[in-house]
């Protein structure tokens, strides 16, 4: 074992695991000063108080496995007594103030844009530049104030601080840089000295970014400080700050009407395992008086826009569906209505950017999850082959937990296959399904 400091060197860090799970962790032992996530390496430095509290630590976990979400994570001392941010990353010089600021942002649920970072930062004087880009480190800036004293003041009230409410906590450093270069005013950079810079190079198309045209609008994010941002901000997150093509960000209807169902094979349940891959679903009401359409209402304009673009011409049941958005902005409470606006099937309560990064057109491959851990694949073919021909399955283990990847011949079966089968019973367990975008096993 490497010579005892009071930083701990933490390995096999999975993306799923958080600064949170590492805390709770750590803190029985004592205070935890410092803790830097090396996301890229699937690592994590954390400084503890003194070495007697690191020591105390690892004897523990000498003779007790450490666990964090069904995984292994392996602990030893580290080779720095001392935990800098100047190790990861060299623009930095830590203590020599300077009216320049190098920023990390450590856990990063929710996407940063240059006008989220100036609304936190220029309350402690005028703001020149910032300059976004992704290192190894993680996400950083660099923020040019018009004074140093403006900096330090900054450096001083904002370190450790979060952004969000629980994540995107700043790291902040003095930079060693003199003058920031700013060639384009856009959603990465931007120069408020010189508003007439262009945003882009001439000949590149541009795209709205969505962390500035819809996220900043969401409720809740304009406030200025530290504001909780919704779903939002999760949806930039997951689509890497722009828009899947076709997607206009800027819908508020939230209810859909679906037609050219198939009356004798459709139901509510059916409709909402469909339709909850793009969304939270509210309410689902079948029309009497035309038993092939129905009414879906979704969590948001955003999610309605995805069912709309993603299901149009979807076939299901022999059917091509047409799906529009509705005149009506809501579907009222009723006998013919059904409500789910407190359904625990839900996909999109928990880890939304996920789920919004998984959202596709139907294809020929379904992904399962939440299996039983004893599950075999025959159990798997019998439960899904009455929907159509599979091609192909794959049983697998990711952290611990079983999933399945299988492969139809056609995505109308695959399609069948999700809105029959997702949140069934297998083996005691309440199996989740989703389509997935790989197009082989």
């Amino acid at each position: 074992m490497a010579e005892p400091s009071k930083v701990i060197h933490v390995r096999n860090v999975g993306h799923e695991i958080s600064e949170n799970d590492l805390l709770q962790l750590f803190q029985p032992f004592g205070v935890i000063t410092k803790l830097v996530m090396l996301r890229a390496k699937n690592q994590a430095l954390l400084q503890m108080q003194d070495v007697h509290s690191a020591i105390n630590a690892l004897q523990f976990y000498t003779n007790v496995q450490p666990s964090i979400r069904g995984r292994n994570v392996y602990v030893q001392f580290s080779s720095h007594q001392e935990l800098t941010t100047m190790e990861q990353n060299t623009q930095g010089r830590e203590d020599e103030p300077n009216r320049i600021l190098l920023v990390t942002i450590h856990h990063m649920l929710y996407p940063i844009t240059v006008e989220v970072l100036h609304q936190v930062f220029s309350p402690h004087g005028f703001v020149e530049k910032i300059v976004t880009f992704q290192k190894s480190a993680g996400f950083q800036a660099l923020i040019q104030y018009q004074l140093r004293q403006s900096a330090v003041a900054a450096r001083n009230s904002l370190q450790g601080r979060n952004i969000y409410d629980g994540c995107c906590q700043l790291d902040i450093q003095f930079s060693n840089l003199d003058e920031l270069q700013v060639n384009f005013n856009n959603e990465r950079s931007r120069d408020f000295t010189n508003p007439s810079l262009p945003s882009e190079q001439k000949g590149k198309s541009s795209q709205p970014a969505y962390g500035d045209v819809y996220a900043l609008q969401a409720s809740g994010a304009r406030a200025v400080g530290f504001p909780q941002m919704g779903n939002a901000a999760a949806i930039a997150a997951a689509f890497g700050g722009g828009l899947p093509p076709g997607i206009s960000g800027t819908n508020d209807r939230c209810t859909v009407l679906v037609s050219n169902l198939n009356p004798d094979r459709i139901d509510e349940d059916k409709l909402f395992n469909l339709f909850s891959i793009y969304g939270n679903i509210v309410r689902i009401k079948l029309l009497r008086n035309k038993p092939d359409h129905a009414l879906v209402q979704m969590g948001d304009g955003f999610q309605a826009e995805l069912a709309v673009h993603f299901l149009k011409g979807a076939m299901l049941f022999g059917k091509r569906l047409e799906v529009n958005f509705s005149k009506h902005p809501n579907i009222t409470t009723g006998a013919d209505t059904h409500d789910y606006s407190n359904s625990n099937l839900n996909r999109f309560n928990r880890n939304a950017a996920k789920n919004y990064r998984y959202c596709c057109s139907p294809t020929k491959m379904i992904h399962l999850s939440t299996l039983p851990q004893d599950v075999i694949e025959e159990e798997i073919v019998v439960h899904l082959e009455e929907h159509g021909t599979l091609v192909s399955t794959k049983l697998f283990e990711m952290n611990g937990k079983k999933q399945a990847l299988v492969l139809f011949e056609s995505e109308e079966q695959a399609t069948e296959a999700l809105v029959c089968k997702h949140a069934t019973s297998l083996g005691g367990s309440t199996i989740r399904i989703s389509f997935s975008q790989l197009q082989t096993i």
